[in-house]
């Protein structure tokens, strides 16, 4: 079973949603996330549970809502596949598990769907593909056209070619990525537990349910575990985070047992399933809500007191006079992390110069830039348009 909280959380708003059922009743695009530990079993990929959800998907679609579908597994199913008697160890393994079990997964998925006419189109994605900002929008533009085609995409994190440095971390976040990419209603997240927990309910008997949660802060981010279960990468911690992706794009998420008979059907008839995540408001969107939801950014620039508390208090831009040192290589309109001298994530922002210039401009007034490398493309070297705060990310 995926992690709860642990050991005891705060005080947690656990009021019963009163517009729970309009939320679901007026999402027409969803993204349904189905993790490793609902679809597979000791006998390898659970294609019962697999032909129920696909029955419940089909139900969605004929009721005129989009559907993607962000499904794990395919690991877990290159293990029987293979047959081997353990989950591997070492990154080729793997990868040439999972080799083998995504053709397993995406078969099972066509199988599934095929009677009722409807098609699959598999997409497999790295952290890669959504950090650089042309590949993102190539990725939207996809899995855009196969939506109006009427096709069901199927994504799942690339990991025959995946190593820890275009690692998502996994599923949940790729589904909070993908949910703001297509401009999603909803996110239903299926795994193996009632939902989030005021406590860990595997080492504490009077743990309770949680109905809503109105804002992820990081009170709740550090009381949650992070332990998967037996077959996953993500536990209770992965989850939440993807929910604050998720309430930042003004997306409500729900975790729900996903081996539930007809889960999704009651979700949508306003049954209280789950744990329902409520956003309060849209905090970016565009190009901000890109950068605010970036997984792996491509380098690291620290800054002085003066920049953090501009950037932070007065909502200015970064200039080369505030920069102490960078970390990383890459090249101009790379997405960067700014943090303070002692390691604080201030934000994720675009920089104008690579990080070589930077390396020659940091700590010097902007007027000197075109003397130290030659040209001067602007002044800043994160512009505040480009710019998001860690705090509202």
């Amino acid at each position: 079973m995926e992690s709860g909280l642990a050991p005891k959380t705060p005080a947690l708003d656990t009021r019963e949603e009163d517009q729970r059922l309009t939320w679901f009743s007026r999402a027409r695009r969803l993204v349904i996330k189905i993790g490793s530990a609902v679809l597979t079993g000791p006998r390898g990929l659970n294609r019962v549970v697999l032909h129920r959800l696909s029955d419940q998907i089909a139900e969605l679609r004929e009721k005129g809502r989009e559907v993607v579908i962000v499904s794990s597994g395919a690991v877990a199913s290159g293990v029987r596949k293979v047959g081997l008697s353990e989950r591997p160890r070492t990154i080729p393994q793997k990868q040439a598990t999972a080799a083998v079990g995504q053709t397993v997964l995406m078969q099972a998925w066509e199988d599934a769907f095929d009677k009722f006419d409807f098609l699959t189109a598999q997409v497999l994605l790295t952290s890669e593909d959504l950090v650089q900002r042309h590949r993102y929008l190539n990725a939207r533009n996809t899995l855009q056209t196969l939506l109006n085609w009427g096709i069901i995409p199927v994504i799942n994190e690339n990991d025959t070619v995946v190593v820890e440095e275009i690692k998502f971390g996994d599923n949940d976040q790729l589904s909070a990525l993908i949910a703001g990419l297509i401009g999603a209603d909803l996110v239903i997240n299926l795994t193996d537990t009632a939902g989030l927990f005021d406590c860990d309910p595997r080492s504490h008997a009077d743990a309770h349910l949680i109905r809503v949660v109105h804002g992820v802060d990081s009170r709740l981010l550090a009381c949650a575990t992070p332990e998967p279960g037996s077959v996953g990468t993500g536990g209770m911690l992965s989850k939440l985070n993807a929910a604050k992706k998720c309430l930042a794009s003004g997306i409500p998420m729900v975790i729900a047992p996903g081996k539930e008979r007809d889960v999704l059907l009651r979700l949508f008839e306003g049954e209280s399933l789950g744990t329902l995540f409520v956003p309060q408001k849209r905090v970016y969107s565009g190009k901000k809500l890109w950068l605010a939801n970036l997984s792996k950014p491509l380098g690291e620039l620290i800054l002085d007191e003066g920049a953090a508390k501009a950037l932070t208090n007065a909502g200015k831009s970064l200039l080369p006079i505030g920069i102490r040192e960078v970390r990383g290589h890459f090249g101009v309109g790379a997405p960067v992390r700014c943090v303070d001298e002692a390691g604080q994530l201030i934000g994720i922002g675009l920089t104008n110069y690579k990080s070589s210039e930077i390396e020659k401009i940091k700590g010097r007034h902007s007027e000197e830039i075109e003397a130290l490398i030659g040209y001067r493309h602007s002044d800043e070297v994160i512009h505040r348009d480009n710019f998001v705060l860690a705090d509202e990310a």
